[in-house]
């Protein structure tokens, strides 16, 4: 165990790796605490595969790993001009319910992000925040599932599908 963990803090000191922690509050005793893993460079872990874009479009569950991967990559960067702290987490409960990326602003405000790798959105891709929703009470800020579609759709007045494309428009 010290020597999985010495090679686990040394990649995440090269940037080669980063540990999402868990975000908990003491309201929800039954979730999952494991940090979850992102590889820092979504490019370097494709060739280290051997996959291209052609073998990503037939690999739906490799392609959602990587695009969320690289939405978490992206929203790091932004987050690190903003003038607030804004700290980086995961949800998930035993239940099985999750959320990719849970970001909190000062130790006040939340907000869940999904990411999938998908052109449509149903209301059954929300049931994880609903969960971050529940477990944030008045905290919680807003939902949003970002998906692979072009439009922005309002799902309840805190919960949003929005475009990927999103991250980077002026609009």
């Amino acid at each position: 165990r010290p020597t999985i963990r010495d090679y686990v803090a040394l990649l995440e000191r090269i940037f080669l790796i980063e540990m999402l922690p868990p975000w908990h509050s003491n309201r929800l005793s039954r979730l999952v605490k494991t940090p979850k893993l992102h590889m820092g460079d979504t490019g370097l872990v494709a060739s280290l595969l051997g996959v291209d874009a052609a073998a990503l479009s037939k690999d739906r569950a490799l392609l959602g790993q990587l695009l969320e991967t690289f939405v978490f990559q992206e929203l790091r960067r932004q987050a690190s001009w903003h003038e607030d702290a804004i700290g980086f987490h995961h949800f998930r409960d035993k239940d099985g319910h999750e959320v990719d990326i849970v970001l909190e602003r000062e130790g006040r405000d939340i907000a869940g992000i999904e990411v999938k790798a998908a052109a449509t959105v149903t209301e059954s891709d929300f049931r994880g925040l609903r969960k971050l929703k529940d477990a944030s009470g008045a905290r919680f800020a807003a939902g949003v599932v970002l998906y692979d579609g072009e439009s922005a759709v309002r799902f309840a007045d805190d919960l949003f599908a929005v475009p990927i494309k999103a991250l980077w428009s002026l609009k």
